[in-house]
């Protein structure tokens, strides 16, 4: 007796068109964790004996790559045919790996005797470095450490397993703007980021980016380079003095540094080596500045009548102070007196 089913085909899942390959060379490798089958004559012939057996072969299969396999099945006591196209659906669209990995698995079986020979064909739509280069996280907090990292890389592509995920596609992106904000070297213009989950549902997903960057990653990577290199220079002069002082010679050094237009760029390199900044690119050209000084300081986003604004607050004796060169290159205000003058944002902690 021979049969053959398909199992699955994976229409919904986003398609790949347009992106590349991981390059996430930087990273550590960790191969997800599947339960070792017992093996036949190689890798690609394994026996089972139970459902959750039968499973876990079709599982190794994914984890491995594998294209075909044969499972054997003793003494199975379970409907082979109706257990069979169950755990290809299972592993092809409950199981993270397989649902990111997997296009389509299809089984056939035969019978000799009391033996069932089941032959499972793969179908990919990842490749085996894909899968390899999967990184393996726990807890939603720690994807926004690995997307800091792919971003100053300029990295395209982005996947990780994440061990126990609470959050959607809004949680992703929330944690992608956080985090290119850290960073102004590399916050050369936010990415635009499609966010996919594998599966659609649970705490174990597999967390896809997909990253399209204003201009292509090798030019970003030497303008991040440049743009670190230029704010070291800058701010040499005024690296030995006290927190107070090193705020002092920054601002008189502003003056001939940094390049004021309201409709201009919004990146530190447009403020410091372009064509000039807004409110946006200043501010991140300060911090850039404040974090080579390693002056208490940090980005404040907030609204400026009623319109998305970006200024910095300085914080040194305990005291905060707020700078916003878009206004004025030399000046610093109190808390009190910009709230004057209509700014509104959230208050941070001082140090």
């Amino acid at each position: 007796m021979k049969r053959s089913i398909l199992a699955l085909a994976l229409c919904l899942v986003l398609p790949l068109s347009g992106c590349t390959s991981l390059s996430g060379s930087m990273y550590t490798v960790v191969e997800p964790h599947v339960e070792q089958p017992v093996l036949g004559e190689d890798s690609s012939t394994i026996k089972a004996g139970t459902y959750s057996e039968l499973v876990n072969g079709v599982l190794f299969f994914v984890s491995q790559g594998i294209e075909e396999g044969t499972i054997q099945l003793t003494d199975y006591t379970g409907d082979v045919e109706e257990d069979l196209n169950r755990a290809c659906l299972e592993v092809a669209t409950d199981d993270p790996l397989g649902a990111y990995a997997v296009d389509f698995i299809k089984n056939e079986y035969t019978t000799i005797i009391t033996t069932y020979e089941a032959t499972i064909t793969i179908a990919y739509r990842r490749s085996q470095e894909q899968m390899n280069s999967l990184i393996n996280i726990t807890g939603t907090s720690a994807i926004e450490t690995e997307v800091a990292q792919a971003l100053a890389a300029f990295q395209t592509e982005l996947a990780m397993r994440v061990g126990y995920f609470t959050g959607d596609e809004d949680t992703v992106l929330g944690q992608l703007r956080r985090a290119y904000y850290e960073d102004p070297a590399a916050a050369l213009g936010m990415p635009q980021c499609t966010v996919n989950l594998y599966p659609d549902s649970g705490t174990q997903r597999i967390v896809e980016l997909l990253l399209t960057y204003p201009q292509e990653p090798a030019v970003l990577q030497r303008r991040s380079q440049q743009l670190r290199e230029k704010a070291d220079e800058l701010v040499e002069p005024v690296g030995q003095q006290i927190d107070s002082r090193q705020l002092s010679l920054l601002l008189e050094l502003l003056l001939g540094a940094v390049k004021v237009d309201p409709q201009g760029g919004v990146t530190a390199w447009d403020a410091l080596l372009g064509e000039g900044a807004n409110h946006e690119g200043l501010a991140l050209a300060f911090q850039l500045l404040c974090d080579a000084l390693e002056l208490d300081c940090a980005l404040v986003e907030g609204t400026l009548e009623g319109e998305t604004h970006f200024w910095n607050q300085v914080t040194y004796s305990g005291a905060a102070r707020f700078v916003d060169l878009s206004r004025s290159l030399t000046q610093l205000w109190t808390p009190a007196q910009l709230a004057e003058l209509g700014y509104q944002w959230e208050e941070q902690e001082t140090g």
